[in-house]
């Protein structure tokens, strides 16, 4: 079992959590962990919201036909984001040794309002299910969002984790099994 961080920690002081992930740092969404709880399976972060977010940056904005929003379809990317992080706090798990989680299914998804930019997002990401294995992990986890005290996304995903071999020439077929 791992050691949790102190928090709130900033994730651009831990070095070895910004060299594992598998995407750049610039689309991690989130700056902070701001709290780790191994009883309740859950992490929170702090998601900055400003215009120049992926996605955001590129809408053909105006003041009230289509105001300036963070886009629903990074609260989905966050939501692989936090995959990562509750794996990689929570159960150790480390892109580096070959672990790599996908999301399998989103179950269900609700947008509750227009987030603007401005005011950060408090996320919360929680297994509520897990089968662990030696070399793959089914996790569903339960996410709500949380923007100027209002809940403005919820949802429900499953994910895989799977330790590959990149060595192993089979190790591809280990991701079409899933």
């Amino acid at each position: 079992m791992s050691t949790l961080p102190q928090t709130p920690l900033l994730f651009r002081d831990d070095l070895s959590f910004m060299e594992d992930l598998p995407y750049d740092p610039e689309v991690l969404l989130f700056d902070e962990l701001t709290e780790i709880d191994r009883e309740k399976n859950l992490v929170r972060c702090r998601m900055d919201t400003h215009a120049e977010l992926p996605l955001t940056r590129s809408q053909r904005a105006h003041p009230l036909l289509h105001p300036r929003h963070v886009a629903g379809g990074l609260m989905v990317h966050a939501t692989g984001m936090l995959g990562f992080i509750h794996a990689y706090y929570m159960l150790g798990l480390r892109h580096h040794e070959g672990w790599i989680g996908y999301g399998t299914h989103i179950h269900r998804v609700v947008f509750r309002k227009l987030v603007v930019p401005g005011t950060p997002i408090e996320a919360v990401c929680v297994a509520t299910r897990s089968r662990i294995g030696q070399k793959r992990h089914m996790i569903r986890y339960r996410f709500d969002f949380f923007h100027e005290g209002a809940l403005c996304y919820e949802g429900e995903q499953t994910a895989v984790w799977m330790r590959l071999d990149p060595n192993d020439p089979s190790a591809a077929a280990a991701l079409d099994e899933g």
